[in-house]
């Protein structure tokens, strides 16, 4: 089981990682939100792609269920704290965590001169 404080400790634990507040939930966020934490403490939405979404709920369906409407359709998962131990929880926020870096800059392309 992970509480709340022990999954914002690992949160805020990778690199550039912040806490700030999104609506009623505490949002993680390095370039974009990667994972939030309800209001009572007992559960988060991560973001992860579809697939990787599909592999948690297939491989742990008793900690982790989409989203029930349109976020839930991009990756958007729940996840109930106390069905997660420290080591899924942390595998769990590195894999919502790479979704929230900067996207690489567009390299402008050279047009040749003829």
């Amino acid at each position: 089981m992970v509480s709340a404080a022990e999954f914002r400790k690992l949160a805020l634990g990778l690199d550039g990682a912040e806490a700030r507040p999104h609506f009623d939930r505490t949002a993680f966020r390095a370039a974009r939100i990667f994972a939030t934490l309800a209001p009572d403490k007992k559960s988060v939405n991560f973001k992860f792609a579809p697939d990787e979404q599909a592999m948690k709920c297939t491989v742990h369906p008793q900690a982790f269920s989409p989203v029930p409407n349109a976020w839930g359709a991009q990756g958007w998962t729940t996840a109930v704290l106390s069905k997660l131990t420290a080591a899924e929880a942390r595998a769990a926020l590195e894999m919502a965590y790479r979704h929230a870096q900067p996207k690489p800059k567009k390299r402008a392309v050279k047009k040749s001169r003829r």
